[in-house]
């Protein structure tokens, strides 16, 4: 490994890539540490005590933080890139729905450049709404007693309030813009990068956490301390997450194909050798567990917002109901696994298009052994890609629920569970992969050895 680390070094462009990387992301996380202008004093001081600490700001904003490498302090950098991951994600969507957005999608670099700019514009938009939202509940809400703004009138609200939305958002579009230059100059997704710089920013409160709480009490558990039996399972959580999102990533189901023979004149064309076509295990990625977890926010807080109207507050009903469809509810946690069941097979069908890509394999002169070309080879591979996806699916749904289920048990902080088996290391691991492998292909095309003596780390495309 020490080899290969040399390596990387030793080439010259390799090099300027990665030392690229690392610089931007040692920017975003300076960045990370600006206030918000008028913030109030105390409260930033208060911060800055418990910043060894796991994030306490619990419920669905502090899950939001912990998996997109946000927070929810009044920093510029506290929504992360998130409004630009949702609006890449909505305009990717539109486009195979939008005649003229899927037209632009065809034209090359052009209709790219154009698809990349209406993105922008909805990031912009995005941050205006989820700033508004996020600094008016920060504003009024009882888990910020000292509350941001330094100044109590109303005219200081206001203007903190503006100062506030116009600084958020700034802060995400110039990592928007980080993310890219990290894209053209680095190496590896830039906007990926940054989550897994923010995610892996609380290793060290989750280490801490792990320091000052653990016991080596095999009985004892959360109240005075976590047990010797709640570390050693966080521990396992870990390693199994590690391993299950390595094998659920670079898993991939190969359809033979065969290149059929073309004579022309004395020269025969195309070869009997097969050749693969890998279909992706988890075609989804984590996208799944944030549409889910977004869509199961609203019914709680639906409920919340009832039980405030004087008829309803004595409701019995209401308030079971709300349990339930608490994070740690059983309803909340059927509806959970459900939904992401739902979301994978949703986002596989329209990434995945078999009809497409059984006309280009008849277009070049493939086809998969015992199937004709056009419609029956189109409907093998959904059916394929069908019985997949439910492995994808079931992983993900266990990725997501085995965390809740132990801080429900163990009454750990669920932040903490979650960043040792949950939604956030899967991240980490699925971005490592991908940037490993990019550096990996530098070594090899530049005949050095890669990562792993014994052979290369297979890509996710085969």
């Amino acid at each position: 490994m020490i080899r290969q680390a040399v390596n990387i070094f030793s080439i010259p462009e390799l090099r300027k890539k990665v030392l690229f990387t690392l610089l931007a992301i040692v920017i975003y996380r300076l960045g990370s540490y600006i206030p918000i202008p008028g913030t109030s004093t105390a409260f930033l001081q208060q911060i800055i005590s418990q910043s060894g600490s796991v994030d306490a700001s619990g419920g669905y904003l502090g899950f939001i933080a912990a998996i997109t490498g946000g927070s929810m302090y009044p920093f510029l950098f506290c929504l992360g890139v998130m409004p630009y991951i949702s609006a890449s994600i909505v305009i990717q969507l539109l486009t195979t729905v939008v005649p003229s957005l899927e037209k632009l999608a065809k034209e090359g670099d052009v209709g790219r450049k154009k698809i990349t700019e209406y993105t922008r514009y909805l990031t912009v938009l995005l941050c205006l709404v989820q700033g508004s939202i996020l600094v008016q509940a920060s504003l009024s809400g009882p888990h910020n007693p000292n509350g941001w703004n330094q100044d109590p009138s109303t005219v200081g609200h206001i203007v903190y309030f503006l100062t506030a939305i116009i600084g958020i958002t700034g802060g995400t579009i110039f990592l928007m813009w980080l993310g890219e230059q990290i894209d053209e100059f680095g190496i590896g997704n830039g906007a990926s990068l940054i989550i897994m710089a923010g995610i892996i920013n609380r290793l060290p409160a989750v280490v801490g956490y792990l320091h000052t709480n653990g016991t080596w009490s095999l009985t004892e558990s959360s109240g005075a301390g976590i047990s010797a039996g709640v570390v050693v399972l966080l521990i396992m959580m870990f390693v199994g997450v590690v391993i299950g999102t390595v094998a659920v990533t670079q898993g991939q189901r190969r359809i033979p194909l065969q290149q059929a023979r073309q004579i022309r004149g004395r020269r025969v064309y195309g070869s009997a050798q097969r050749t693969y076509l890998p279909l992706r295990v988890n075609q989804a990625g984590v996208i799944p567990v944030i549409f889910a977890s977004s869509l199961l926010i609203i019914p709680g807080w639906g409920i919340a917002a009832l039980m405030k109207v004087p008829f309803f507050q004595s409701s019995t009903f209401l308030m079971r109901l709300h349990d339930d469809l608490g994070r740690y509810g059983m309803i909340y946690m059927l509806l959970y696994v459900a939904l992401i069941f739902v979301f994978c097979f949703f986002w596989t069908a329209i990434q995945f298009q078999p009809n497409e890509i059984a006309n280009n394999l008849r277009d070049h002169g493939s086809f998969i052994p015992g199937m004709r070309p056009g419609s029956r080879t189109s409907d093998y591979l959904e059916k394929v890609m069908n019985r997949i996806t439910y492995v994808g699916s079931a992983f993900l749904a266990g990725i997501a629920i085995i965390p809740l289920l132990v801080t429900d048990a163990t009454g750990v902080n669920p932040l903490m569970t979650g960043f040792l088996g949950g939604t956030g290391l899967l991240i980490i691991v699925g971005v490592a992969l991908d940037l490993v492998q990019r550096i990996e292909s530098h070594l090899i095309m530049r005949h050095y050895e890669g990562f792993l003596a014994s052979g290369r780390i297979h890509s996710r495309q085969g």
